[in-house]
């Protein structure tokens, strides 16, 4: 007979690899409900209440650290509640319980419910705001791209490193006006460009996944979705380097509250998330990345990857729910 010891911690991790897929699986079922219905403030609002019940049934002593803005801006999710049961160990949690929000509202591809949770004091707190990022997958030297040198050396440098030319390359960035002089620049290396209008926490991660076609990420997105992409790349691999974009006094208090004492430093992923994490996205319109939420007479199906930093495992979780059709989520 063989006995087999598990460390507490570790158990505890195992546990909640699978548990936080239920909290993206709600998120991503009641945000699907308002599917094409044109509310994009409501079809957020439900994956936010789902998502909150969720989280407060785990055996986490948890803190909102990237969130859905500040305290005054409940009922979302904000920067600082605490979630979970208190029964297990301290974590910061980063959520967006509906990237794409207009996506959902018009049902379009692409919408995903995301969260990542890592050992408190580890993920980077910041404010909902503006970032620069810059993301490719694994397998490429360090410093073969830098958020600070220009597109088109960028462009050209990842094409020698993968050893293709560089209308080979494929960048994605959110198509927004502010991309204009990044979108010329791009172009006139002979490399294609995929705009997407929302969604730039899986267009980070399309980079790591050879199958989109997708080489780089580059341009400005949101903080929370820059946090969120890094805790994903750091359990897939690839590099990525995002700078906050801080300009206003006000931007400047918070970020100042918040212990960022350089409003100007360039992060690596390393900086934005330390040690072991854990993932996960549920897909609520069908994408690239994972499918939608079908419902069906007496079950509703759901699409979810999920990933752990340490063991660089990644799980796709493929689940009929026969308590949420029966239930509707009440």
């Amino acid at each position: 007979m063989v006995t087999i010891t598990v460390q507490p911690e570790l158990a505890i991790e195992r546990i909640l690899t699978l548990e936080i897929v239920r909290v993206t699986e709600r998120a991503a079922v009641a945000s699907a409900r308002l599917r094409g219905h044109g509310k994009d403030k409501a079809s957020d609002q439900a994956a936010v209440d789902a998502m909150r019940r969720e989280l407060n049934k785990l055996p986490i002593d948890g803190t909102v650290v990237i969130g859905e803005g500040e305290i005054d801006e409940a009922p979302m999710l904000f920067i600082g509640e605490k979630v979970g049961n208190k029964r297990g160990p301290k974590v910061d949690i980063a959520v967006d319980p509906l990237e794409g929000t207009t996506l959902c509202a018009k049902n379009m591809p692409g919408a995903i419910a995301t969260i990542a949770i890592a050992n408190e004091g580890t993920l980077l707190h910041a404010p909902d705001c503006y970032m620069q990022k810059i993301a490719i997958g694994p397998g490429y030297p360090k410093g073969v791209v830098d958020l600070d040198a220009p597109p088109e050396e960028n462009i050209l440098n990842l094409a020698k490193a993968k050893g293709v030319k560089p209308s080979e390359i494929t960048a994605i960035m959110l198509d927004r006006p502010r991309h204009a002089d990044l979108i010329a620049s791009v172009r006139k290396t002979g490399a294609a460009i995929s705009l997407i209008s929302d969604g730039d926490i899986a267009g980070v991660i399309h980079c790591a996944d050879p199958k989109t076609g997708i080489d780089i990420y580059l341009g400005i997105g949101g903080a929370p979705e820059g946090v969120l992409a890094a805790a994903a790349l750091r359990c897939i691999g690839g590099q990525m380097q995002a700078r906050l974009i801080i300009d206003t006094e006000e931007l400047r208090e918070r970020t100042l509250h918040m212990g960022i004492k350089d409003p100007k430093k360039k992060y690596e992923i390393e900086d934005m998330v330390r040690g072991d994490c854990l993932f996960a996205a549920t897909g609520v319109t069908s994408g690239p990345m994972l499918d939608g939420v079908r419902f069906g007479k007496n079950v509703i199906e759901t699409d979810t990857v999920v990933m752990r930093s340490v063991t660089g495992t990644v799980r796709r979780v493929r689940a009929e729910h026969r308590e949420f059709a029966k239930f509707h989520l009440d």
